[in-house]
């Protein structure tokens, strides 16, 4: 079904300016087959983050160095399959698959390819749901965990632990993560995941207890965790930035990593752990600089807790992989080339609060809105359109308000609200130093991660899935019952036995026999996808 993709074992960065003996050098330090191997993978993902990000976050903490820093290697290619431009979907999906798809797409294959390098997909195989590293690694016996400080069920973490067409289709995705058996999951999203809220009408909290996982909602929680499998959902929705995190009873990134990997850890056999710092993506959407710092050091913190976990063993890589830029900043607009550094600093390095926190601090009327930049930002030259502007802001969106005035304060250039095209920087750990170094592509991250774990994503996509379409091409009577929104029923019909499968789980009901799968059953551009191993059951 699939083309088999090969990664090469390193690729290094020789400059022209390198000799001979710097060149054998590298080599003789290019570690054997058998010290490749490790137990444990941390991929890390700050959403949207690039070099002036970092740039920034390094000058708001005096210039010290960031704990991500010593890891740099190298630079990612992040285009989707049709686009220059990737959205987080397809971006995660190349990290958590070895594949490209289109905008919106979350692990499975793509409908348009149109970019240099990516292969044509067969017409049977359009929209294909793809293997995961995570479900690779569950097969394995690995332990498998997510943190996001969006939503769980957000475009990244949805990506390693869901399969669908539509990243906004949260429903879907929350189920999917539910019966996809994670084993920590920390987060947003709580509200997703509630009966009141869903169309089918699932309580998957409910679900969740009767799989034997806690339940946490605060902070002050992560302490008493007993087991080893537990879902913690912080908020609502997204969490806060870090910045305006205090008061609010949610743990920081750093906190829900170190809890991640010690609960994570005690799996023999090893395991791998998702971290998104999610919101260094939407303070640039905002175009908002003081989002930026808040969260890609709070992301900076995670690293750190994850780089001392991982140096003091020989088990565990690092793989820290911005998905794509966001917002074309820069650090200095026109006529700053001659400007000291506290000229670009002076209003950020006084932010106490991004602008969702400052909303909170407004009055009822907005009449307090010059006193309240004032105390948070030290901005007191406030334009009387400045100021309408905040007052006009709807509700949730006074960062792309705020974040262009400050912006413009402190001679930090954007280009857009979206996301842009170029390459960002990539960065890794390995007790052996067999890492990626160079110009890789972001599917290249998978393959590394399945050649170090020694999972085998080929193995797994190819045994993975039958369709509807497939099982009636095999002879097989197959109807779809879609009476119920979000929970379709497969029914397979020989003449022996009777198959029922509910879509989104990993259940499936054969002659009035419950059984569990392998894999979640998905429905894709209408074909409705159970795992393979149903065949062994309808002979």
């Amino acid at each position: 079904m699939f083309n088999k993709k090969r990664i090469a074992s390193i690729i290094l960065i020789i400059s022209i300016f390198f000799s001979f003996f710097m060149v054998s050098t590298f080599a003789d330090e290019t570690p054997e087959s058998d010290s490749i191997s490790v137990k444990n993978v941390i991929i890390m993902i700050p959403d949207g983050m690039t070099v002036a990000h970092t740039t920034l976050a390094r000058w708001y903490q005096g210039g010290e160095n960031l704990n991500m820093d010593e890891l740099a290697c190298g630079l990612i290619r992040t285009f989707s399959a049709n686009n220059p431009i990737t959205d987080s979907a397809p971006a995660a999906t190349a990290m958590a698959t070895g594949y490209k798809s289109n905008n919106k797409y979350l692990s499975v294959m793509p409908e348009v390819v149109s970019m240099p390098g990516v292969d044509k997909i067969e017409e049977k195989n359009i929209s294909r749901p793809i293997a995961t590293i995570f479900e690779a690694a569950k097969l394995k016996g690995l332990s498998t965990g997510i943190i996001a400080t969006s939503n769980v069920q957000h475009a990244t973490p949805a990506a390693f632990t869901s399969h669908t067409s539509d990243r906004n289709d949260y429903e879907t995705i929350a189920k999917q993560q539910v019966f996809n058996n994670i084993d920590v999951v920390f987060g947003g999203g709580l509200k997703y995941l509630e009966k009141e809220n869903r169309k089918d009408k699932e309580d998957l909290l409910d679900v969740l207890k009767q799989k034997g996982y806690e339940i946490i909602t605060k902070a002050s929680e992560l302490k008493n965790i007993k087991g080893n499998k537990v879902w913690g959902l912080f908020a609502n929705d997204a969490m806060k930035y870090d910045f305006d995190r205090k008061g609010t009873g949610e743990p920081s990134l750093a906190e829900m990593t170190s809890k991640a990997i010690s609960i994570l850890s005690k799996n023999k056999n090893g395991f791998i752990l998702m971290v998104e710092g999610s919101k260094i993506d939407w303070a640039s959407h905002a175009n908002d600089p003081v989002g930026v710092v808040s969260d890609v050091l709070a992301f900076d913190k995670a690293v750190k807790v994850a780089l001392d976990f991982a140096k003091k063993r020989n088990d565990t890589a690092i793989i820290i992989a911005p998905d794509h830029n966001n917002g074309g900043m820069s650090f200095g607009t026109n006529g700053a080339s001659d400007l000291y550094l506290n000229s670009f600093l002076k209003y950020i390095q006084k932010a106490t609060l991004t602008g969702e926190g400052v909303e909170s601090k407004l009055n009822a009327d907005k009449s307090n809105i010059a006193s309240v930049v004032s105390q948070y930002y030290g901005i007191d030259n406030l334009t009387e359109d400045e100021i309408k502007a905040i007052k006009n802001a709807k509700q949730g969106s006074l960062n792309s308000v705020l974040g262009p005035i400050i912006s413009k304060r402190s001679y930090i250039g954007w280009t857009t609200n979206e996301h842009t095209g170029e390459e960002v920087v990539l960065y890794s750990y390995h007790p052996n130093n067999y890492i990626l170094k160079g110009v890789i592509d972001n599917t290249d991250i998978a393959w590394y991660i399945n050649e170090i774990l020694g999972l085998n994503l080929d193995e797994v996509n190819e045994n993975m899935y039958v369709s509807n379409t497939e099982l009636e091409e095999m002879g097989y009577s197959v109807d779809i019952d879609k009476s119920v929104p979000g929970s379709a029923k497969l029914i397979v019909k020989t003449q022996n036995h009777t198959l029922i499968a509910d879509e989104n789980k990993n259940i499936a009901n054969i002659d009035g026999k419950e059984m569990k799968l392998k894999f979640v059953n998905v429905i894709s551009f209408k074909k409705f996808y159970i795992s393979k191993e149903i065949l062994n059951y309808l002979k």
